[in-house]
């Protein structure tokens, strides 16, 4: 009797609670303490989406393997001798360069710790009228955070992408590149037209703490990048979106887009690049490459006393900073001891001591990690006005980007900046020349540009789409690129387990197989 009388009481209360209080059920029954879109700022997505962009919170193994190890040794900014630095020997180690989409244990990369956030956040604030501008920039953030991936590796999942729980959608279809660019192009045109100087001010905002005019100059000249991308591949859509943005881009090194980094608040807020670097073995043997080293003495470059250092380990104080002393490393040598290979054979060396390293100016756990430039810009700008005959004479924009990208140098510490007149001199001694002479100075000095700024995946994209500057690729024993400077990534290999019907599908799509040796849609010759 107790056990029914239980039942009775349960079912008693039950018809109580289901007649008086069917209209709030919904309420009643949701955690206060759970996320949803009413009581959760997304702001919050934002800011860790953007400290994610600038490396991965699994000790930056996508800064490590993907920008550094791979990008910065390949487009030959950076020479090492470390055995597993495979970039310079166009050697594939398939779990490194699939570290940017995706890290060994699948728990870190560009899709979960990038995509999903800038996903949730856009999502999250579409249609809310007190969130306008934090949507326009989250769709900007996406468009900036798609462009480097599908860059790296080609068509990639894109539409359907991060909207596994919103969509339902567990198994992503890889987008046409082209597809992709179509969309960056409408996506950037739409959601910065739409930004608002008298709207919301983001909260979460790292870049440019919630300043819209300076959001609505990176917007357009994020938008000339990826148009100016396809200058090989599609020059009449190029064109017709640069001409749509003359004067709105970038003004100063005052609109830099970048963020500064705390080192007091750990592993995950330090700047990626550092993190890496100023650990062994990495402190002692990566070194500027020879290529960077003598492209910056030939013309007497004022940034080569500030950016380099020799006789000291990177993070070290002391050292030669005298620009005569500064030598690089040639790219394709390692520590095997094999005559012609090992780096004590190499042409001219004397001791690793004498190899130039990156300053301490630039190797800061705060330092920040540049995300767009003015510089960038007007090189850029400088880029189509002689190859399209748009926007004004490309001397003034080349000169313009030239000036900034050596006098920004003080937004990594003051003591490392280069004066504007020190700039202009260096400007007036190496005249702008028209014409295909013209094109090599203007994306040479985009790439002493991106390499300054750590940013080794833009170098080696603008590299491959301009063929600037003319590098001599190395030839290393059991290189898997025919001795050619490699073109892309591979796809990484978990994605046959985890995507596998689009996977194969992409996998078997890509010209000339899934190498490091072929090349993206952009870059199609």
């Amino acid at each position: 009797m107790k056990k029914k009388l239980i039942y009775s009481s349960m079912l008693t209360i039950g018809l109580f609670l289901s007649t008086s209080c069917t209209k709030n059920f919904v309420q009643l029954n949701t955690d206060p303490t759970a996320f949803s879109a009413t009581n959760f700022d997304p702001n919050y997505l934002l800011t860790t989406a953007q400290l994610n962009y600038t490396g991965s919170q699994d000790f930056s193994f996508d800064t490590w393997r993907a920008d550094l190890i791979y990008s910065s040794t390949l487009i030959q900014g950076f020479a090492t001798s470390i055995g597993y630095w495979a970039g310079d020997k166009y050697l594939l180690n398939p779990g490194y360069t699939a570290a940017y989409w995706q890290s060994d244990n699948g728990a870190d990369g560009a899709y979960s710790e990038q995509v999903k956030l800038i996903v949730d956040m856009v999502t999250t604030t579409t249609g809310v009228a007190k969130y306008n501008n934090l949507h326009q920039i989250g769709r900007i953030m996406k468009a900036l955070i798609f462009e480097r991936i599908t860059d790296l590796y080609g068509d990639i999942p894109y539409s359907q992408a991060g909207v596994g729980y919103y969509g339902k959608v567990l198994f992503p279809v890889y987008d046409k590149q082209k597809d992709i660019y179509t969309n960056l192009i409408a996506e950037l045109q739409d959601a910065t037209s739409k930004l608002s100087t008298t709207g919301d001010v983001p909260t979460g905002d790292a870049f440019y703490h919630g300043d819209i005019s300076k959001w609505q100059r990176f917007g357009n000249s994020l938008l000339l990048r990826v148009a100016m991308r396809l200058s090989k591949v599609d020059p009449a859509t190029a064109k017709s979106v640069v001409q749509t943005l003359i004067g709105k881009t970038m003004q100063s090194n005052a609109d830099d887009a970048f963020l500064l980094h705390d080192p007091a608040g750990g592993r995950p807020t330090v700047n990626r690049v550092s993190q890496v670097l100023l650990g062994g073995p990495e402190n002692t043997y990566v070194k500027w490459s020879q290529t960077f080293i003598n492209i910056l003495k030939s013309t007497n470059d004022p940034r080569l006393p500030v950016i380099s250092v020799t006789k000291a380990i990177i993070g070290a104080s002391g050292g030669d900073n005298n620009p005569a002393d500064q030598k690089g490393q040639p790219n394709g040598y390692d520590l095997s001891g094999t005559p012609g290979l090992t780096l004590s054979s190499a042409p001219g060396y004397t001791t690793l001591g004498d190899y130039s390293s990156p300053s301490t100016y630039l190797m800061k756990l705060g330092s920040p990690t540049f995300i767009f430039t003015y510089g960038e810009s007007e090189l850029l700008l400088a880029d189509a006005a002689e190859r399209f005959g748009i926007g004004g004479p490309a001397a003034t924009h080349y000169n313009n980007g030239v000036i900034a990208a050596i006098t920004y140098l003080a937004e990594y510490d003051p003591n490392a900046a280069v004066s504007t007149s020190a700039a202009s001199a260096y400007v007036t001694a190496n005249p702008y020349v028209a014409g295909a002479t013209g094109l090599q100075m203007i994306n040479t000095q985009y790439w002493e540009l991106t390499n300054t700024m750590m940013d080794f995946y833009e170098s080696w994209a603008n590299w491959r789409r301009t063929g600037y500057p003319v590098l001599v690729p190395v030839v290393y024993p059991g290189n898997v690129t025919n001795g050619t400077i490699p073109r892309r990534f591979p796809y990484p290999y978990q994605e046959a387990a985890n995507n596998p019907t689009n996977y194969t599908a992409a996998h078997n799509a890509v010209t000339g197989g899934d190498l490091m040796s072929s090349r993206v849609w952009w870059d199609s010759q």
